[in-house]
């Protein structure tokens, strides 16, 4: 037999473990934001844009037509993979002197480009503004001088040189989205843990659980007395056993009349 849970349900679940949510989630949310603010290093990007076009010694024939264009723009692809090479990137670490290999570098430039376009940005991120600025200058420099003893073609004209902006702003970390992300998480495990930990707790705490878990039938309670309201009132000791004198012979009652 299958069980089901009503809308009900799940939200006196919710309102049961409000606290424990609503920890998790400002919890998550505060780690987040000390990351992002305190403990990830910034990092910032600058680009650099260069277009591939006719040939120098072209340039006098009239006849640029389509099919001429369409050669340029599928060169794209494979200048995207030789800009990233390491014929181009070691020149790169040793004009620069920089402190890494090549390989590194590499995953600090993304290469990209329009669909059906032929200019290419490239893009360097790096924790220095103005060294993220002078790889990307670099890099697009050097292919641009090693690119006709490569592919014997002429055909890269710089289209805008990359610059470091007065007040440049990291591109990571991105706290208010990290928060954002944090904050959903820590609701979800919040909840998560609010139903598993109502799965597995099994106390009695009113007398409606003894018919719904138990499926036994409910003849009387019994109240209890605290030790503060005996000492403030000792007639209340007197009123727990007549009270709890009734509940038993309610009880002895019942099951004499279930067993007639």
């Amino acid at each position: 037999m299958e069980e089901t849970i009503s809308l009900q349900e799940i939200f006196e679940v919710v309102k049961k473990r409000l606290l424990l949510i609503t920890s998790f989630t400002i919890g998550a949310a505060l780690i987040a934001a000390i990351l992002s603010f305190f403990i990830l290093t910034p990092i910032y990007q600058s680009s650099t844009q260069f277009i591939v076009n006719q040939s120098q010694q072209d340039t006098a024939d009239p006849q640029i037509d389509h099919s001429t264009i369409r050669t340029n723009v599928e060169l794209i692809n494979t200048y995207n993979v030789i800009i990233k090479s390491t014929a181009i990137l070691n020149q790169v670490v040793e004009e620069l002197s920089l402190p890494y290999a090549s390989e590194e570098l590499a995953e600090k430039i993304d290469v990209s480009s329009e669909e059906d376009s032929q200019v290419v940005t490239v893009t360097v991120k790096d924790p220095n503004p103005e060294q993220a600025t002078t790889i990307a200058n670099t890099t697009v420099g050097v292919f641009q001088e090693e690119i006709p003893s490569i592919m014997n073609v002429d055909n890269v004209s710089i289209l805008s040189e990359a610059v470091t902006k007065p007040d440049p702003i990291p591109v990571e970390p991105r706290p208010t989205l990290n928060i954002a992300i944090a904050t959903v998480l820590g609701i979800m495990v919040g909840v998560g843990i609010a139903f598993l930990l109502e799965y597995f707790d099994t106390k009695v705490r009113k007398p409606e659980d003894i018919t719904e878990k138990l499926d036994l039938p409910l003849f009387g309670t019994i109240s209890t007395i605290e030790t503060e309201d005996l000492r403030r009132d000792p007639g209340t000791l007197n009123q727990s056993q007549t009270m709890r004198s009734e509940g038993g012979f309610q009880r002895v009652q019942a099951q004499k009349n279930n067993s007639k």
